[in-house]
């Protein structure tokens, strides 16, 4: 009985000492953080802000101070929201806000916004700006001056995110989507117009080669009119004085052998 009482002495010494050597690894580890590049920490000790850090390594107090890490590189957020249009057209949208913060405003950001900033400030402010925007344009506007839009929303997210030191680099809304019976009312009016635009052309094209048709019986009449002021009884004598010459021209010189009438034929040869 006195051995087994010994090896049991022995076990529980060797798993304390096991155990001290563990809770050593463990404090030593804990007692030293790394920041790696583009990313900066802020330490807390029991709940109080001490400092924020850069790169490199750095010491702390174990189970005392705490480290929180940020990156200052640029992040992306996709936003999924809902929201209408001018004449009350539903859209379903998703943008994509491309955003940093700097190192020498982390401290304030973990104190204000605490880390998840995103949801609690830049989420909100994109959804909010984009409603508030997209609601002076007509559905119709939306889909053909997409451009002016987003510029107009990127520019209001970058004025008010700054306000709470986060700084937009780009806003894009890469879906856009419209009720198929809105699309489909849209497709009917945009061939409706064209077929409109192609009948006016066609009328045009009608009118002008009927004004076409008119000047030119306007000519033709002008021209008529002034050939038949132009014959005179002088005229009619020059024309036929005309004729004759040309008939005397093409004269041979040879008599008719016979004049037929009403007479019976007599021949003028003289042989």
């Amino acid at each position: 009985m006195q051995e087994i009482n010994v090896d049991k002495k022995v076990v529980m010494s060797s798993v304390l000492g096991f155990g001290a050597v563990i809770l050593a690894v463990i404090f030593f580890f804990s007692s030293f953080f790394i920041v790696s590049p583009g990313t900066v920490a802020v330490k807390t000790r029991l709940g109080q802000i001490v400092n924020s850090y850069g790169e490199g390594f750095h010491f702390k107090i174990p189970l005392i101070e705490n480290v929180i890490k940020f990156s200052i590189q640029i992040q992306r957020a996709d936003i999924k929201t809902q929201s209408f249009s001018k004449d009350l057209q539903t859209m379903d949208v998703r943008l994509v806000v491309n955003h940093r913060i700097q190192q020498g405003t982390v401290v304030s950001i973990y104190r204000n916004m605490g880390p998840y900033y995103v949801n609690t400030v830049v989420d909100p402010v994109v959804q909010e700006v984009f409603k508030s925007i997209s609601a002076k344009y007509s559905a119709e506007k939306i889909i053909g001056e997409r451009n002016a839009l987003v510029e107009e929303v990127n520019a209001e997210v970058k004025t008010r995110l700054m306000k709470n030191e986060i700084i937009v680099t780009d806003l894009s809304v890469v879906d856009l989507d419209f009720t198929d019976q809105f699309l489909k009312a849209v497709e009917d009016k945009q061939i409706a117009e064209q077929q409109a635009k192609m009948s006016e052309k066609l009328v045009e094209k009608a009118k002008r080669d009927a004004e076409q048709v008119i000047a030119k019986a306007r000519a033709e009449a002008e021209s008529l009119k002034m050939q038949r002021d132009a014959v005179t009884a002088q005229l009619i004598e020059l024309r036929k004085v005309e004729a004759q010459i040309k008939a005397i021209e093409k004269w041979n010189g040879v008599l008719p052998t016979y004049v037929g009438g009403s007479t019976p034929f007599i021949s003028l040869d003289r042989k």
